[in-house]
């Protein structure tokens, strides 16, 4: 088998995993439902393995697709990396490149970056959206998206682009008028602020776990911010989002020893699937933001 025939179904292979269907995958390699199977069934007679139990209702890797997947994955995303430093050392990549992050990340991260980047590489459009929950990339045609914590089991493809240490701050205003007092046992007793649509996110990883209640809840982490700065309560918040409030002593940090870190929450990932189409942009786009995000 050629080279890159074989590659082309490792990746509708790959496609088809992450997808989770043959027509999903036939949408997002911009080929006909018939092609991609041809190129899985190539690949199992190739290999003389059955990869993916096909029933009417859906399709489950086999023993031996789930430990194929790996070596494919690895060999696939190691061949794309040559690939693409060849071709930018070609040409600049170019097109529409579609960015998805929650809005305190959008705001405080990506938006100061945008200028630069598009100085560096005019020919990539950016359409930035935000969404402080998690989207269907397929569904929001979005290229990239950036999550806060741990993604649990994902068929994406993930980078980790770092780790955002998490903060109880509040404002110097509301610390004038309750003083905090001994370690974060004493919570239950101040005015506290959470997310109203997010029961994990009110699970605060501290080491001790006294039971909270909160004064006040918002939607968005920036809603949540914007409540603390203004003096209404104690409020647990990354540092990707309130560095520039620590040091211009606009919040200040409390009970920092009784956090627990690292946490699930520290985690900065950007999630993709692979296409051929748009791998240039997003792998410029991961190069440039990664050393410049402040986490």
């Amino acid at each position: 088998m050629a080279v890159k025939s074989k590659t082309e179904d490792l990746e509708a292979f790959l496609t088809v995993v992450d997808t989770g269907s043959f027509s999903g995958a036939a949408s997002l390699l911009n080929q006909q439902v018939a092609k991609v199977s041809r190129a899985v069934t190539r690949l199992e007679t190739q290999l003389d393995v059955t990869l993916l139990n096909r029933t009417t209702r859906r399709l489950e890797l086999t023993e031996e697709g789930a430990l194929f997947l790996r070596y494919a994955r690895d060999s696939l995303n190691t061949l794309e990396k040559g690939e693409e430093a060849l071709k930018l050392l070609k040409h600049a990549p170019s097109g529409k490149l579609r960015v998805d992050a929650a809005s305190p990340f959008v705001l405080h991260q990506l938006a100061p970056l945008v200028k630069p980047f598009n100085k560096l590489y005019p020919d990539i459009s950016l359409d930035i959206t935000s969404h402080d929950s998690i989207i269907d990339l397929l569904e929001h045609k979005t290229d990239i998206a950036i999550r806060i914590g741990d993604l649990g089991d994902s068929n994406l493809h993930a980078r980790h682009l770092g780790r955002s240490k998490l903060y109880l701050v509040a404002s110097p205003e509301y610390l004038k008028d309750n003083p905090i007092d001994g370690d974060a046992s004493s919570l239950p007793q101040h005015k506290l602020i959470g997310f109203s649509d997010s029961a994990s996110l009110n699970k605060w990883p501290l080491k001790q776990e006294p039971k909270l209640s909160f004064h006040l809840q918002a939607s968005s982490g920036e809603t949540i911010r914007h409540l603390c700065l203004a003096g209404q309560g104690i409020a647990l918040l990354s540092y990707f989002m309130i560095h520039h409030d620590i040091e211009n002593g606009k919040l200040v940090p409390i009970f920092k020893d009784d956090i627990v870190s690292p946490n699930r929450r520290e985690a900065v990932q950007a999630v993709y699937y692979k296409n051929s189409a748009v791998s240039s942009r997003i792998t410029a786009f991961l190069d440039f933001i990664q050393p410049r995000l402040t986490l």
